[in-house]
């Protein structure tokens, strides 16, 4: 199976199934010296980690990390870096109603006719439990970042047709975990979480957006033509599980300007140029301006629901399917560390690729 590593000077490998003995990833090409401590990388994986309130999956894993290489005295080494976390609360006996009917919505069908096999346990390789490998190594490249003068945050913006105020300019962390549903608007958060339980009680599903803001990316920093930063940035997120759109600045709603509005003038400041502007969203030409890189990522309804719903047997036979599991009803509230991590690992690989030719 190709298509496990992302990245091209800080690449990441991931490995690992859903109800396999442990998830984890290998990252080469780390810079030695990055000051960080298991606990750090801990606090990423438990922002994302299942159980957190009654709005997420109740599968109850620890998910305890374990770093194997390229760590001493709480350094990066330099050598590749292998973090690893162990599968514990595994009920795969919950997948045997469904082995061999084909899930609405889910990879199932299409990992038959890729591969003429799957792993029918909790989706194996296409479950969202692989995101964990990313969130662990975005813990790493985040730390890098913060080193630079470089943060990452992102806000769940939208759930349903529920719409948050989000003030991308002063967001903070600290304002996106005050709640269960992980958005920086506060009033909006309860009116999601809300929905969130309606959905739930309803044995369906719901999707939504979450905006990201990255702040001091220098200008300069991505590649013309086919590895711009914001082509990257996209590929990043829309590699996500139940990611289905994704826009950058302005996005689709700049069809709707002229020129004249939509072009970002330039100005200068204390000696530094930068722009009045952001329609762009920090990335002109594919490469970054200097301004805040702001984009939305786009989940659907997560597809495993308790409904009723029609299908086919891996026979081809009519059939229905009640799907049974632990699932989340909205994938927002977890899908937030793990665009954070993306995001970072994109901006840390770009960074190091300027190095190389600095």
């Amino acid at each position: 199976m190709a298509g496990n590593s992302f990245g091209s000077t800080f690449r990441i490998t991931s490995f690992g199934e859903s109800h396999g003995e442990a998830v984890g990833v290998v990252i080469d090409g780390c810079p030695p010296g990055i000051e960080i401590s298991v606990e750090e990388i801990q606090a990423e994986i438990d922002r994302r980690r299942t159980g957190q309130s009654d709005l997420t999956t109740p599968r109850a894993e620890k998910d305890i990390i374990h770093i194997l290489s390229g760590y001493f005295e709480s350094r990066t080494t330099g050598t590749p870096v292998a973090l690893v976390a162990y599968n514990e609360d595994v009920r795969s006996e919950d997948y045997l109603n469904m082995k061999d009917k084909y899930r609405p919505s889910h990879a199932d069908f299409t990992y038959d006719a890729k591969y003429g096999f799957r792993d029918w346990r909790g989706s194996g390789r296409a479950s969202a439990r692989e995101t964990l490998a990313r969130v662990a190594a975005g813990a790493i490249a985040q730390k890098y970042l913060k080193q630079q003068g470089i943060e990452v945050v992102s806000s769940v913006q939208s759930v349903g047709d529920i719409e948050a105020e989000l003030d991308v300019e002063n967001m903070t962390r600290s304002d996106v975990e005050a709640n269960e549903v992980r958005c920086a608007d506060q009033e909006k958060a309860q009116e999601m979480a809300t929905l969130i339980r309606e959905v739930r009680d309803d044995d369906d599903s719901i999707g939504g957006v979450i905006q990201t803001v990255v702040r001091g990316v220098p200008a300069g920093i991505g590649d013309p033509v086919f590895d711009k930063l914001e082509a990257d940035l996209a590929k990043a997120m829309l590699s996500i599980n139940a990611t289905k759109g994704f826009e950058i600045g302005s996005g689709f709603s700049g069809t709707k300007m002229r020129g004249s509005q939509h072009n970002d003038e330039f100005t200068e400041e204390n000696g530094k140029i930068k722009v009045v502007s952001n329609n762009a969203g920090g990335v002109i030409g594919g490469i970054s301006s200097g301004a805040d890189v702001v984009f939305r990522t786009a989940f659907k309804p997560v597809s495993t629901i308790g409904k009723k719903q029609n299908t086919v047997t891996t026979e081809g036979e009519l059939t229905e399917l009640e799907a049974e599991g632990r699932h989340d009803p909205c994938v927002l509230p977890r899908a937030v560390p793990i665009v954070d991590a993306m995001t970072a690992i994109v901006i840390m690989d770009h960074i190091l690729r300027q190095k190389t030719i600095s």
